[in-house]
């Protein structure tokens, strides 16, 4: 370990050498630790101990495991974490890096000992002026007008909601990438996901970000993209489409927030993939699936230390039963209300209620009551 620490110190120190010599250059270290403690009743048996919906609510992870308890405790310290910054200035140009990391999602740790998990990459992005190369939040998304819920995503199934790597161009404000493509499909009759793995045409997605003179803040974006694949037998091509708009209303000291999607072939680009972008059809070509959703946000200040956020959230997928089967996920809504409270400004101390449903087009309903306890500390 004290090995590992001084080869550290040594890479942050050449790295400091070498882009002194390029310019003048910053750095910054952030982050926060976050601590929850979950109070969970899946209606039709909890997932096992590890499992993605026991880290944080993924619509489509609720049904239930039949033979488990319903109700279950989790304590967890996996959405801490820590980033790195460095701005450089070189002649009037402006170049920047940025690299974070978290724990979430892995499942190669356990609650039997150690409780260690893997540290995933969030972001790593290298700007030069209008330009941003890696990965970072999709241009479709606007993860300012999240709301501020203790849930690690919060109104996941209203909202795009996709970290990919990407070539994006900033003019005011513009914006506009070409990003990381990936095909979801459901076979035909219905079946298991496949994600095809194939495709040569990017995902194009182009923004406009605007504000009004009482402070509001809108996004309009527009996402093009080609369903592709090439599989199994399986040799086929079409166009899918979105387009969402996202709103940071104030109201005095508190803000609403609002945000509303819809789209043809959006896929995983909404909800956490909860639906996938399209369905085989009897020819062997794509046939898109439709699907919009949207989330509304109040968030009320008791006083400067005082919080509270009430979220609403859903989204619907049309799917051709013929084709995808009564096995697919149709409906999933969600509502939060929470109580947060920051005694000094890096620290909050919060609880959160929360109720979700989900619905496959079969009729068939998974249930999650949450209560979340967390602490968050930043860096």
């Amino acid at each position: 370990m004290k090995q590992a620490k001084l080869s550290l110190i040594a890479m942050a120190t050449m790295l400091a050498a070498s882009s002194a010599a390029a310019g003048d250059t910053e750095f910054k270290f952030g982050g926060y630790v976050k601590a929850d403690v979950m109070f969970s009743d899946y209606s039709n048996g909890a997932p096992d101990s590890g499992s993605l919906s026991r880290q944080f609510y993924v619509p489509g992870t609720i049904y239930g495991v039949e033979g488990n308890g319903e109700q279950v405790v989790d304590f967890q310290a996996r959405e801490s974490r820590f980033n790195f910054k460095t701005s450089t200035d070189l002649g009037g140009h402006k170049l920047s890096g940025f690299i974070e990391l978290d724990f979430m999602t892995h499942a190669d740790g356990n609650e039997r000992v150690s409780n260690s998990y893997s540290p995933r990459i969030r972001h790593a992005i290298v700007s030069f002026d209008n330009w941003t190369v890696g990965q970072t939040w999709t241009t479709f998304q606007n993860p300012g007008a999240l709301p501020e819920n203790l849930d690690f995503v919060g109104a996941a199934e209203g909202t795009p909601f996709v970290r990919q790597s990407m070539v994006r161009y900033t003019n005011g404000g513009f914006q506009f990438a070409v990003e990381n493509p990936e095909t979801t499909l459901t076979p035909n009759g219905g079946g298991g996901r496949i994600t095809s793995g194939s495709g040569m045409v990017p995902d194009f997605v182009a923004r406009y970000n605007f504000k009004t003179e009482g402070g509001a803040k809108f996004t309009v974006a527009g996402l093009a993209r080609q369903l592709n694949i090439e599989k199994d037998g399986l040799d086929a091509q079409t166009l899918g489409y979105g387009v969402s708009f996202t709103g940071v209303v104030p109201v005095g000291d508190d803000d609403f927030k609002v945000s509303a999607t819809v789209g043809d072939g959006m896929g995983r680009y909404m909800a956490l993939n909860y639906a996938n972008a399209g369905v085989i059809d009897n020819n062997g070509d794509i046939e898109t699936i439709s699907s919009y959703g949207g989330f509304a946000s109040y968030r009320h200040w008791w006083d400067d230390k005082w919080r509270s956020s009430f979220t609403l959230s859903g989204f619907k997928a049309d799917n051709t039963e013929s084709l995808t089967g009564l096995g697919v996920n149709k409906e999933s809504y969600s509502g939060y209300v929470n109580l947060l409270y920051s005694p000094i400004k890096p620290m909050t101390v919060g609880v959160e209620y929360m109720y979700a449903e989900n619905t496959k087009e079969s009729g068939d309903k998974g249930e999650l009551n949450r209560v979340i306890f967390s602490v968050k500390y930043v860096l």
